[in-house]
This record gives structure tokens, C-alpha cells and sequence, in this order.
């Protein structure tokens, strides 16, 4: 439990109440540590409740089910979502994809192994919501229907907790009700979440892979595979989102997110170059075992005044050789991914890229209150800033299928995991995520650390 921010987490019993309508409990068997917990521990997270249960990537078992949950059972396998996704509904279907011109294409031949089974533009009856303008839109991820109880840290049946601190008899103490945090609330042994929220995977998933893809490394390839918008169908009639072969790209932070930003472009896009931006040096021999083909540390490799933006540019044909489109001394990269959550970055990310068709894409998430800047004449000139949560993915339709293909070795997601803690050494493990670790810790850079139940 976070009683405060800025505090250490406290391992304590707690009552975790039935789950009520469209609700469901699960048992948490794996959950890991993302930054974005850290954050919120941090204070600085302008929703962040107190106290309440973090966590927020795991998979578990279904315990129980409340009234009228019809889509998974007691003893199934699930990822519980942060990203709500109704499915079933009226009768449209995943897609309702009209009027929005960047439709999924069909999966193009890349070199093995190929990009995941991403789902059609075409109608089914999953991912449809007869009560989200969002969802029915067909053009986003982004589904509202329990969003304004999940980013109050409550459940939509009575609009209150499920969880709260026990009292010395093991009863529910109702005076000191615990908040929810992202609708999912994994640091605890067992969690309510609402039957949206809950993805069924196979009888033979491994959770331990699975815990990773209800954020980081679904975020990081999703922001390679979704996000851009590719190119227009100007030179083979067919206009798509996504990188192509022969691409080339840059990616701000080495982190799992970035890394697996990295391994989709290597994997599933088939890019010729990529080139990863981070200050910490020991993350270079990961970053070219995923698949970089340059490493850069803005701290030692840049000259005095150089800005990274520029060696990149250079480093891509703006230092005189010819460049991509043809043009001496015009250089960039196609692609850029911001995975850090810094604004001063997110500048450089968009500023390397190819004038005339780059694309940018935002994936960390920065402080509150804080401004993106760039001088107009960047946007003018045909360079694209673009955003991504979750990677675009449809949560309940896309984390079995991510699954399924992180299984078939299609991308990387077990490779991410390099520590792993029980819940009593939680702390211990958010120190190894900020880097503070000690021993051949203190050598071996943290991924994801996964906390085993």
C-alpha cells in the first residue's frame, strides 16, 4: 500500500471485498514494476490518490466473478488492463473504421519473424461499445467507459473501493477505504477490476511473459506498429500506418519501452538502421543485442555546443554525404521514438527526423504541467508530431493475440525480465528500477523487475 507520496510502500494485510456487478477478482501471480508507478509514488502524477494500491502490469487467475460477467470464469488467465475495452456490444464491430483513412493494412512480407496478427479493419463482433463515443469511433484505443471512475480510484457499480485495511479481527476496517490506481491495482495478492478490463488469455499462456504486455513492451511495440502514419501510397498505391522496410529510425531511452520500440522495428518493420539515444553506457550492449545499430550518449559523445538532433542528422546524410531523399547534406531519420517522458527530448526526438516525411512519436509521459516547444518552421516543413498510449493496442482484443505472438518468438518479452523480488522486498525492487542497486545489481541494469506472488 502507498500511504503517501514519496513514502515507502507498506506490506500489510488488507481486505480485498467481493467483486460486484461486472466486476471480476483476480490472484495475482506475476506483476512487475513500471515507471509509471514510480511516478505516481513519486507525487508528482496530478491524479495520484492516497493511500492506494499500485501496480499496474500483471497477469493472474480469475478467483470469482460478480453479477452479469459472462466473458471470463473462475480459473481463467487474464491481463488485467489499465486500458478498458468493452467487447461484444449491439452489432458494429472492431473496426467501425469509417472515416478515418489510416485503416490496418494486411501484414506485408518482412523479414522473419513477421509482424503480429494485429486485427482486421474489417467488422467482428469484438471491441465494439454501444456506450463510448471513443470506441465506436473506430479510430483510438482510448475507451471511456469506466474512465471516470478508474481515474478516481473507484469501481463503477457503487462508485467505491474494494479495498480496505483490515482490523486486528481481519475485517474490513470501512472507515479507511484504500483507493484503486489505474483501474487495475496489482501490488496487492488479489484485485477487483472490471470485467472491461480483464483480458482472457489461453489455458496455456505463460504469465510470467504475459504480466509484460498490459503496458511496457505492448506500449513499445504498439508505438512502432500503429502509431505512424507510414506513408501515404504515393509510391505502391497502398496507403498504411507503420514502418517499412529499409526504414531508418531513432529511439530516445533504452528502457523496456524503448527497447522494445527497438526490436519491432528491427523484427516486424525490417528497419535498416536504428539508432538508440540514452545517457546510461552500460545499456549499450543490450540496446545492440536488441537490434541497434548505433548507440549515442548525448553526456560523452557529442562536441561542445552539438546538440543530438544534429549529430543525428549528420550521422543520416546531413554532414554532406547524400542523404535519404537524394539531397546532399539533407539528412534525418524516418521515425523517432521518444520513451523517456522528458520535453527537452521530445524536442530533439521530433528535430531529427527527415524534413519533408519524418515522424515523431511521443511515447513517455512527462511531468504535469510541463510544454512541448519547437520552432513551427520543424512541423511546416513536413516533419509529424504524433502521441500514443498503450501503443494503440485495443486491450481485451490485442493482449491475447500480443500474447500469443510474444510465444511464437515474433518479439521479444521474456528477455525484458532481469530481476525478480517478492512482495516483501518491493521497495528493494523500486530501488532496482531507479538504478540503485548494489552487487552485480549495481552492474546489470534493471528491464523489468517482477514482483512473484
Amino acid at each position: 500500500m502507498a500511504r503517501a507520496p514519496g513514502q515507502p510502500l507498506s506490506v500489510v494485510p488488507v481486505v480485498v471485498g467481493p467483486p460486484q456487478a461486472g466486476e471480476v477478482r483476480v490472484k495475482i501471480v506475476h506483476t512487475a514494476l513500471c515507471h509509471t508507478d514510480a511516478y505516481t509514488l513519486s507525487g508528482m502524477d496530478p491524479e495520484g490518490l492516497f493511500p492506494c494500491v499500485l501496480g499496474h502490469e500483471a497477469a493472474g487467475i480469475v478467483e470469482s466473478v460478480g453479477e452479469g460477467v459472462t466473458s471470463v470464469a473462475p480459473g481463467d488467465k487474464v491481463v488485467p488492463c489499465y486500458q478498458a475495452r468493452i467487447v461484444g456490444g449491439g452489432g458494429g464491430g472492431e473496426g467501425v473504421e469509417g472515416g478515418d483513412a489510416r485503416q490496418r493494412r494486411p501484414l506485408p512480407p518482412v523479414p522473419t519473424p513477421t509482424r503480429p496478427s494485429l486485427p482486421p479493419a474489417a467488422p467482428t463482433l469484438q471491441a465494439w461499445c454501444g456506450e463510448c463515443g471513443m470506441c465506436r469511433s473506430g479510430k483510438t484505443n482510448l475507451c471511456a467507459s469506466v474512465r471516470q471512475w478508474t481515474g478516481a480510484g473507484k469501481m463503477k457499480a457503487d462508485s467505491g473501493t474494494r479495498f480496505h485495511e483490515a482490523k486486528a479481527d481481519g475485517t474490513a476496517d470501512l472507515d479507511k477505504p484504500i483507493y484503486h490506481f489505474m483501474g487495475t491495482s496489482t501490488f496487492s495478492e488479489y484485485t477487483v477490476v472490471h470485467e472491461v478490463s480483464c483480458a482472457k488469455l489461453e489455458p496455456d499462456a505463460d504469465l510470467l511473459s504475459a504480466c509484460l504486455l498490459g503496458c511496457g513492451v505492448a506500449t513499445g511495440v504498439g508505438a512502432v506498429v500503429n502509431t505512424p502514419w507510414g506513408h501515404r501510397g504515393d509510391c505502391c498505391g497502398e496507403s498504411h500506418k507503420g514502418p517499412t522496410a529499409g526504414c531508418t529510425a531513432a529511439v530516445f531511452g533504452a528502457g523496456t519501452v524503448g527497447l522494445a520500440c527497438v526490436d519491432a522495428l528491427v523484427k516486424l518493420a525490417g528497419a535498416s538502421r536504428v539508432i538508440v539515444v540514452d545517457t546510461d553506457p552500460r545499456k549499450e550492449a543490450t540496446a545492440r543485442a536488441w537490434g541497434a545499430t548505433d548507440f549515442l550518449n548525448p553526456k560523452t559523445d557529442l562536441k561542445e555546443g552539438e546538440t543530438v538532433q544534429a549529430r543525428i542528422v549528420a550521422m543520416t546524410g546531413g554532414d554532406g554525404t547524400e542523404g535519404k531523399g537524394g539531397v546532399a547534406g539533407v539528412g534525418g531519420v524516418d521515425y523517432s521514438f521518444e520513451c523517456v517522458g522528458n520535453v527537452e527530448v521530445m524536442r530533439s526526438a521530433l528535430e531529427c527526423c527527415h524534413k519533408g516525411w519524418g515522424e515523431s512519436v511521443v511515447v513517455g509521459v512527462a511531468p504535469a504541467g510541463t510544454e512541448l516547444a519547437t520552432r513551427p518552421f520543424q512541423l511546416v516543413t513536413g516533419r509529424a508530431w504524433r502521441g500514443t498510449a498503450f501503443g494503440g493496442f485495443k486491450s481485451r482484443v490485442d493482449v491475447p493475440k500480443l500474447v500469443k505472438d510474444a510465444a511464437e518468438g515474433k518479439f521479444k518479452c521474456a528477455e525484458y525480465v532481469t530481476h525478480r523480488r517478492s512482495l516483501d522486498s518491493i521497495n528493494e525492487a523500486f530501488d532496482l528500477l531507479h538504478g540503485h542497486g548494489t552487487g552485480t545489481d549495481a552492474v546489470k541494469p534493471c528491464l523489468r523487475c517482477v514482483i512473484d506472488m
